[in-house]
């Protein structure tokens, strides 16, 4: 009889099944309006209560999750419509969901803003639309009076699907809270769930990625719960928690794809094309032990990156560029993530017997992928804004360096020049993010913007690597996953 895969019994278990799973999104007008302030307040306030919560962060962002795991004590995952269609999608929040529990989405930046800034696709809307979960908008309002009305208005007549269910207005006073919400309630027909006022204890800093991760802020969790108690007395939890109950019954059933062709002929999969591959898919892999750098430099890892590696076989365990000195014992694959490398650049310099255990297994042909973070750490040197230079792990020769500016952002399709992570012909999509350039990006794959159709040549890619800045999202193509598990099994 033919081994299982591990996590084949959960695909079994789980597909065509039907979830009564309470759910809100938590949307706003426009980045910095406070989505993920109250995120974390309402998954802190949930747990209080003695809810089981479960978390989703909508587009391709890595920091928020962390903070939504740090309040529920485990992984929160990533929903995007462009990286995985609708259907799969949806087949995707069914996977992580939970009977009984109430799940909390957090949205990316304005609620209608998708690909390119001008798409429905990948837009908090399209997933709230898709997944058919009702809408909280969180409002920046400090500053307005009256016109908080036609504000909310305009978005309120843009809901076609009618799926923003309440409001909360940030940064306001109590005394004018009271004043504005029943002309709100009366004149939009829009519940106000309350109000958050302009508190230090809401307030989480950012650099240029993004916000400070939750290790960085002193007392992270007595700031948690300090945002808890403000926020269950100035926002009805009873009313979040009813608006999260008008979400209808989900189910999976048939949400899987098969291999389509895009306009342009080219083939690409989806989850359902993971099943198929994990119920037909030959000889088991016997767990080959990838490696997984997590630490405070490199910590941008999409949850279910890593659950799809586990479910092909791989076993996980993690190492610390900055800490240890050693790979892990008789690991065959070396995953480096993203993160803050320029950081601890002075630091990941000065650990040489790590940087020496990494080239050396580069050197030997253990199969690596490393993005954005990652690759930047394989490189002769890296030098950062203040033009200092450190010596780097030496896997790729080139310089890597500050530019002052953003150099790429936002979502991409990549498909290999030859077939060696991918089957020829398929694409996998990802997301750039990055500040930091090198003298040597790479050729192996062609990349394609969505939006504007412009291409062009990233990532150094072979037999045994790949590695460059962007970031990949692995349920968008499974066979990535599935080739780089079999590449570390077969690595001697």
């Amino acid at each position: 009889m033919r081994a299982k895969y591990r996590g084949e019994e959960a695909f079994e278990h789980s597909a065509g099944k039907t979830w009564d799973c309470r759910r809100v999104m938590i949307a706003a007008p426009k980045s910095g309006s406070g989505k993920t302030t109250v995120t974390c307040a309402l998954l802190q306030a949930l747990l209080d209560r003695g809810e089981k919560a479960t978390a989703y962060k909508c587009g391709p962002d890595y920091i928020d999750p962390m903070f939504h795991k740090t309040v529920i004590g485990v992984p929160s995952c990533n929903l995007d419509t462009f990286f995985t269609g609708e259907k799969d999608t949806v087949r995707l929040f069914c996977k992580h969901a939970s009977d009984g529990s109430i799940a909390v989405l957090e949205g990316v930046m304005g609620l209608f803003d998708g690909l390119g800034g001008v798409r429905e696709e990948g837009s908090s809307y399209h997933l709230a639309k898709v997944t058919g979960t009702p809408i909280l908008l969180v409002a920046d309002v400090k500053g307005m009076g009256r016109s908080i009305l036609p504000f909310l208005a305009g978005f309120l007549q843009y809901d076609t699907e009618h799926l923003i269910r309440g409001v909360v207005l940030n940064r306001v006073s109590g005394a004018f809270f009271e004043t504005i919400k029943p002309l709100i309630e009366e004149e939009l027909n829009l519940p106000v769930a309350g109000f958050l006022p302009d508190q230090e204890c809401f307030r989480i800093d950012s650099r240029h990625l993004g916000l400070v991760m939750p290790e960085e802020i002193p007392a992270v969790r007595k700031r948690l719960s300090e945002m808890a108690k403000v926020f269950t007395k100035t926002v009805s939890l009873s009313a979040v928690c009813e608006i999260a109950t008008e979400a209808e019954a989900l189910s999976d059933e048939d949400s899987g794809k098969e291999i389509e062709e895009d306009g342009e002929g080219k083939k690409s999969c989806g989850i359902k094309e993971t099943e198929s591959a994990l119920k037909k898919g030959g000889r088991a892999i016997c767990s080959p032990v990838i490696a997984v750098a997590r630490d405070e430099a490199f910590c941008f890892y999409y949850e279910d990156n890593l659950k799809l590696l586990e479910e092909y076989g791989a076993r996980l365990v993690f190492f610390s560029p900055l800490h240890d000195k050693k790979l892990p014992e008789g690991c065959q694959g070396l995953l480096l993530g993203g993160g803050y490398p320029e950081l601890y650049a002075e630091r990941l310099s000065e650990n040489t017997a790590m940087r020496t255990a990494v080239k050396q297994a580069a050197k030997t042909g253990m199969p690596i992928v490393a993005e954005c973070g990652g690759f930047l750490y394989l490189h002769d040197t890296l030098t950062d804004r203040n033009g200092r230079r450190y010596a780097m792990a030496g896997v790729v020769s080139g310089e890597c360096f500050d530019t002052g500016k953003l150099v790429r952002f936002g979502y991409v399709e990549m498909q290999e020049r030859e077939g060696f992570f991918l089957p020829e012909g398929e694409r996998i999509r990802g997301h750039e993010f990055h500040y930091y350039d090198s003298t040597d990006n790479g050729d192996g794959v062609l990349a394609y913007k969505p939006v504007t159709g412009k291409e062009y040549s990233c990532v150094m890619a072979g037999e045994t690597f790949w590695m460059g800045f962007p970031h990949l999202y692995y349920p968008s193509n499974p066979n990535f996953a599935r080739r780089f598990v079999e590449k570390a099994h077969n690595w001697i």
